[in-house]
């Protein structure tokens, strides 16, 4: 795992063109988010906004009386996601702050909805349980917690992919990983899943409640 320095520099250097490239996690956010479910007046978090897509979508969701929070690692993605809220979604209330996912500053209970999108991979191992944690800490009892990633299965596409993370991990930063086993792990029953499939490697997207 490259450190999270490097991880922020990485982000940074890839922002203003990381739309061009990364479109095609879009139909995977999108499934993540029509599970995920936002309504109106909703608080809801998202940890790794990245280019602030999800953010825009979510903000127009819970409308005036709800409020959308982003955490995000890299100023370079806080810097084009403010510019891409005050074009699409002007007149909703959207929270941006620089932070990291091991640490989340807000009170207990504090959302109805968590949502991740290929990010929970990016965090190591034996952070993984650290990122739940904070996550279960900060949901609201009968909240909901959406993630999408790649997902670790016994495919030859998943043992190159994971291959070429081992020797160019700042490339190929994102690893994929068993989401059911860290949810159920992380305090998290899931209520829906659905796996797809980007480029031959397998994305799932879950919906998890605290249990």
């Amino acid at each position: 795992m490259i450190s999270r320095e490097q991880t922020r520099q990485n982000y940074d250097r890839m922002s203003r063109w990381y739309d061009l490239f990364a479109g095609s996690e879009k139909k995977f956010t999108e499934t993540g988010l029509q599970i995920l479910g936002v309504q109106t007046g909703e608080r809801v978090l998202e940890i790794g906004f990245g280019t602030g897509y999800s953010l825009a979508r979510m903000a127009q969701q819970t409308g005036e009386s709800g409020l959308v929070v982003g955490l995000e690692l890299s100023p370079g993605m806080i810097e084009v996601t403010r510019k891409r809220i005050q074009a699409k979604a002007p007149e909703r209330s959207v929270g941006i702050i620089q932070g990291d996912g091991t640490t989340l500053p807000f009170s207990p209970n504090s959302f109805e909805a968590v949502f991740l999108s290929f990010t929970l991979e990016l965090f190591s191992d034996v952070e993984i349980p650290v990122v739940l944690e904070e996550c279960h800490r900060v949901l609201k009892r009968e909240g909901r917690l959406g993630v999408v990633s790649l997902l670790k299965k016994e495919v030859f596409t998943c043992q190159i992919y994971e291959w070429g993370h081992e020797r160019w991990p700042v490339l190929l930063d994102c690893r994929p990983i068993d989401l059911r086993k860290n949810l159920e792990t992380g305090g998290f029953r899931v209520q829906a899943a659905k796996v797809q499939t980007m480029w031959g490697l397998p994305v799932e997207v879950a919906l998890g409640r605290p249990s």
